[in-house]
C-alpha cells in the first residue's frame, strides 16, 4: 500500500489558497484515477484503489495544517505503510511558482505541517514532493500570504504545475523515486 497525503486546511474558506495546493492535487489525482473520497478515516478524507496496479490510499487531513501529523502518522500506522511508500505533497514558499522539488527526506523547511508531520511519525526520513508558490511581494506577512487564493492570473501555472505534480506521482509510484526526482525536479 501506498500513501499519498495532500497537505491543506479543511473547508470551502481554504480551498483556493495556497497552503492548499497539496490537497488541490491529491483531490485532482483521484478524480483522474476514478477514486472517490467517500469516507473519513483518522482525522482524514480518504480515498482508496488503485493507481495502475498499485494500490493507493490517497489522503486529505481534515485537521488544520498545523496539525496534519494527528491525520498521516495514524493512517500511515493503521495501514502499516512503510514510510518510503509514504508521499506528502505540500506547499513551498521557498520554490518558485511552477517548480516541483520531490525529496527522499528533510527538515520542515519552516512548514508547520511538515514539522507535525515529523512529529508525529518520529522520523524525517520519508518522501515528499513540493510545489513551490513563492514568496510573498513586498512585505506580506508569509502567514498572510499562503491564506489568500491565488490570484485569478496565477491559475493557469498552477493548473499547469497540478497536473505535472501528478505525472510525478505516477512516475514515483511506478518507477521510483530516483527516476520521478530526475524527470521532475525543475
Amino acid at each position: 500500500m501506498y500513501l499519498i497525503v495532500g497537505l491543506g486546511n479543511p473547508g470551502v474558506r481554504y480551498a483556493r489558497n495556497r497552503h492548499n495546493v497539496g490537497a488541490r492535487c491529491v483531490f485532482r489525482m483521484a478524480t483522474v484515477h476514478g477514486l472517490e473520497f467517500s469516507r473519513r478515516q483518522k482525522n482524514a478524507r480518504v480515498a482508496q484503489g488503485r493507481i495502475g496496479d498499485i494500490p493507493v490510499l490517497l489522503a486529505i487531513p481534515q485537521t488544520f495544517m498545523n496539525e496534519s501529523g494527528r491525520a498521516v502518522a495514524p493512517l500511515a500506522r493503521l495501514y502499516q505503510v512503510p514510510l518510503e511508500h509514504l508521499l506528502v505533497v505540500h506547499d513551498d514558499l521557498d520554490l518558485p511558482p511552477g517548480t516541483l522539488r520531490l525529496r527522499p527526506d528533510g527538515g520542515d523547511g519552516g512548514h508547520r505541517g511538515m514539522r507535525s508531520i515529523i512529529e508525529h511519525l518520529g522520523t524525517q526520513h520519508f518522501p515528499r514532493l513540493r510545489i513551490g508558490i513563492g514568496r510573498p511581494p513586498g512585505h506580506l506577512d508569509p502567514a498572510d500570504y499562503v491564506l489568500q487564493d491565488f490570484a485569478p492570473n496565477e491559475e493557469a501555472v498552477v493548473e499547469a504545475t497540478i497536473e505535472r505534480a501528478i505525472a510525478a506521482i505516477r512516475t514515483w509510484l511506478t518507477e521510483g523515486l530516483e527516476k520521478a526526482m530526475s524527470q521532475y525536479n525543475r
